[in-house]
C-alpha cells in the first residue's frame, strides 16, 4: 500500500523534526515547564509570525493557479479559520501581566522576521504550495508542542498567575483530529512530484526557521539574566 503524501512528508522530515525537538528549551519546556517571563517571551514571538498567517494565506491564494480550485478552497477554509488568533496571544500576554500594547508596536525578533520573510519569499518566487510546509511545521509542532508543554508550563506558573493566559496554547492542544484530516486531505490534492517536493522542502526549511525562533528565545533569557 502506497503512502499518502501526508504519510510521505511525515517520513521525510522526521530527521528534521527530531532536531527540532531536541531544541534544548524546548525539550525543557515539555519535561520541566518554562518561567512566566520565557513564555511571555514565546507569545510575543508567537504574536508576530501569527500576525502574519492570514496575509500568507492571501498571497498563496494570490498565486495559485486559477483551475486549481481545490487548492485554493483550501486556503479559504484556514484563512476563515486563522482569523484573530494574534488577539488572542495579546489577551494571554495581558492576563500574564504583560504589556501587549508594547509586544504589538515592538519590531518582531530577528529570528521571526527571516522566517516571514522567507515565507513571503517562498509562497512568492518558488511556489504557492510552500505553504503548506510552513503550515505542517508551525500547526504541526504548536499542536504537538501545545499537548506536550501545557500541563507543564501552567503548573510551573501557578503560583505567579490564576488569570488565565493559556487560551492560545491550549487552542492548539484541543485542536481536533478533524483539523488534522483536512490538512492531510490537502496535501494529498498536490498530486505532482514538483509541488510535492516544494513542499517536503519547505517543511525541512521551516523547521529550521522555527528553530531559530526558540533557540532565540533561550538565548536572549540567558543574556537577560547574566546581565
Amino acid at each position: 500500500m502506497s503512502l499518502s503524501f501526508h504519510q510521505q512528508l511525515v517520513q521525510e522530515s522526521a530527521a528534521d523534526e527530531a532536531a527540532f525537538r531536541a531544541i534544548p528549551v524546548i525539550l525543557r519546556a515539555v519535561t520541566l515547564g518554562v518561567d512566566r517571563d520565557l513564555y511571555v517571551e514565546f507569545l510575543a514571538s508567537a504574536y508576530h509570525h501569527v500576525r502574519h498567517t492570514c496575509p500568507l494565506l492571501g498571497l498563496a491564494l494570490s498565486r495559485c493557479d486559477q483551475d486549481d480550485a481545490a487548492y485554493r478552497d483550501g486556503l479559504l477554509a484556514y484563512l476563515d479559520e486563522e482569523k484573530g488568533h494574534e488577539e488572542w496571544i495579546l489577551d494571554d500576554i495581558r492576563a500574564l501581566g504583560g504589556d501587549a500594547d508594547r509586544v504589538r508596536q515592538t519590531l518582531a525578533p530577528l529570528a521571526v522576521r527571516v522566517m516571514v520573510a522567507y515565507a513571503n519569499y517562498a509562497i512568492e518566487h518558488i511556489s504557492p504550495y510552500a505553504l503548506l510546509g510552513m503550515v505542517h511545521v508551525l500547526e504541526g509542532m504548536s499542536v504537538a508542542l501545545a499537548r506536550a508543554a501545557a500541563g507543564a508550563i501552567s503548573a510551573t506558573l501557578a503560583a505567579e498567575t490564576q488569570a488565565g493566559g493559556f487560551s492560545y496554547l491550549n487552542s492548539h492542544g484541543h485542536l481536533d483530529e478533524s483539523h488534522v484530516e483536512l490538512f492531510a486531505k490537502l496535501l494529498d490534492l498536490i498530486d505532482t512530484p514538483e509541488r510535492r517536493e516544494v513542499v517536503i522542502q519547505a517543511a525541512k526549511d521551516f523547521y529550521r526557521l522555527y528553530g531559530d525562533v526558540f533557540r532565540a528565545l533561550a538565548h536572549n533569557l540567558e543574556t537577560r539574566y547574566a546581565a
